[in-house]
């Protein structure tokens, strides 16, 4: 009788035997461990730089595409930092290394993790890695891995290598594959793990309970079981510890919690990411259309996805790509900035345009060439403030078409307040300074102005841009400092000597 309750708990989802041991379960970590193991990995590499065989590479001037040569005692010990590694340690320390000391380390890392670093290391790092790999060192890394898995390494992968793995998956594994791959990028379903446990409501918490302790070890953050009806359909969750405190007679329907956070596999990632963070959720069920249960969306992806965001921001503000390898090519790395580099280029020829239209002014008045930068440099601070906070609201949801009048109007007088706080700070300083001068009252007055009136359109830019930007459905993060900068010294160049021009003429 017993049995037959555990089978009706049962269901398509995780079964028993497919979840083994947490890996590095059994073992502690530092969060040192990753820094510790850099240095150690680098004081080897420095040591070789003294041996005859690096001299002669060096002098042959050999490229370090190929692998550094390692000497046995050198090799023992970068196989030994490695096995005592966490495989996202060995991520970030292979992230950290020359292309050529990244290779040699990377041959001496457990063939059955390859597949669990080449997920964790940006897309720069891994491409140098899979370059580096035959074909039959790459199959066995990707069969290591879940479908989902997979789905995230196959734009890198080699075709032939991608139909070797799939071939060696089961009909159910090659369905979840497709699936993943069929959604878009930025999509819960692109995100969403394959591997949960599933149970029925009609069966009790005790044979729940049973069911469970068949398990070598849950799925990573399983907190819940779903609770679904013979087609598949999703009815709720049933969390561990409601399992743990409820009478074990109880059926699943009675205990379990209906009222719950559901996703579609076509939901931004980055809504459901806002969704974690304001119900502190570990998982989350994701539902199809049907209202069948098809997968569910863990913290450790929803983590992934705000630490890839803010990369993402960081990076695009100034125009760089996150995903580069800060040790790839010399000539890729700096073909990649050309971009804003050309743009920088011509804003500051604009900016020095301006400055040269008002030579006559400037040379009527030194002073100006001295308190132009002030005015520049207070604006765009103020800009950037501006900037950062819209990036941030914009990402998180907070701007819409509703509020947006409001938040502009916040800002706008937001930058008034301040404009006036340090025109007046400004103009009686440089008053003081050149009081002398007999040019300290007008020179005061005009910093006073073009002080008050550069803030302000420092603000208005840093919320427009962002705005712009989300309209025209690019990232409202990119390029928004260098756009910033180019109007803020520009305008405030123009702004300053402009009023300069009207009071001394």
């Amino acid at each position: 009788m017993a049995e037959e309750k555990e089978k009706t708990a049962a269901n398509a989802g995780t079964q028993p035997d497919a979840a083994g041991p947490l890996p590095g379960a059994s073992q502690m970590r530092d969060p040192d461990d990753a820094s510790n193991a850099l240095a150690q990995v680098q004081e080897i590499f420095d040591k070789l730089d003294d041996l005859p065989e690096y001299r002669k590479r060096k002098e042959a001037g050999e490229e370090e595409s190929e692998a550094a040569p390692v000497t046995p005692e050198a090799a023992a010990e970068l196989k030994a930092i490695c096995d005592k590694l966490h495989p996202s340690d060995i991520a970030w320390v292979l992230e950290a290394l020359p292309l050529d000391e990244r290779l040699a380390l990377w041959n001496y890392v457990k063939s059955d993790r390859d597949g669990e670093i080449l997920i964790e290391v940006n897309d720069g790092v891994r491409e140098t890695l899979i370059d580096a790999m035959d074909r039959e060192e790459l199959v066995d890394a990707v069969e290591t891995l879940d479908t989902d898995e997979i789905a995230d390494l196959v734009p890198d992968l080699p075709p032939d290598v991608t139909a070797e793995v799939q071939e060696t998956l089961s009909l159910e594994e090659r369905s979840q594959l497709r699936a993943a791959m069929s959604y878009p990028e930025d999509s819960v379903g692109s995100r969403m793990d394959f591997e949960m446990v599933s149970v029925r409501e009609e069966a009790t918490v005790a044979a729940v309970f049973a069911y469970l302790r068949r398990f070598e070890a849950l799925p990573d953050h399983t907190d819940k079981v779903f609770v679904v009806d013979r087609r598949g359909h999703f009815k709720g969750v049933l969390l561990l510890a409601k399992i743990l405190v409820s009478n074990p007679e109880d059926t699943v329907g009675k205990v379990m919690k209906k009222d719950t956070l559901t996703l579609s596999p076509l939901d931004d990632v980055s809504d459901a990411a806002q969704a974690f963070e304001r119900y502190d959720l570990v998982s989350a069920a994701v539902v199809d259309e049907a209202g069948r249960l098809v997968g569910r969306l863990t913290v450790d992806e929803v983590v992934d996805v705000i630490r890839e965001e803010s990369e993402e921001d960081a990076y695009g503000a100034v125009g760089l790509d996150e995903d580069q390898d800060i040790f790839g090519s010399i000539w890729e790395t700096a073909r990649s900035r050309w971009l804003w580099l050309g743009v920088n280029l011509c804003t500051a020829m604009i900016a020095s345009r301006v400055i040269s239209a008002f030579d006559g002014t400037i040379s009527k008045v030194v002073a100006l060439a001295s308190l132009m930068p002030i005015v520049a440099g207070m604006a765009g601070n103020s800009g950037n403030q501006t900037l950062t906070l819209l990036v941030r609201s914009i990402a998180m949801g907070q701007v819409t078409e509703n509020n947006a009048p409001d938040v502009v109007k916040r800002e706008v007088l937001a930058s008034i307040i301040n404009g006036l706080l340090c025109g007046v700070v400004t103009g009686l300083l440089v008053w003081f300074l050149y009081a002398n001068s007999g040019m300290g009252v007008k020179l005061g007055i005009v910093m006073f102005l073009a002080m008050l009136l550069n803030i302000l359109l420092g603000a208005i830019v840093g919320v427009a841009v962002p705005m712009l930007l989300k309209a025209l459905g690019r990232d409202p993060a990119m390029g928004g400092s260098v756009l910033l900068t180019f109007i803020t010294d520009s305008g405030g160049f123009l702004i300053f000597l402009s009023l300069a021009t009207v009071f001394f003429r």
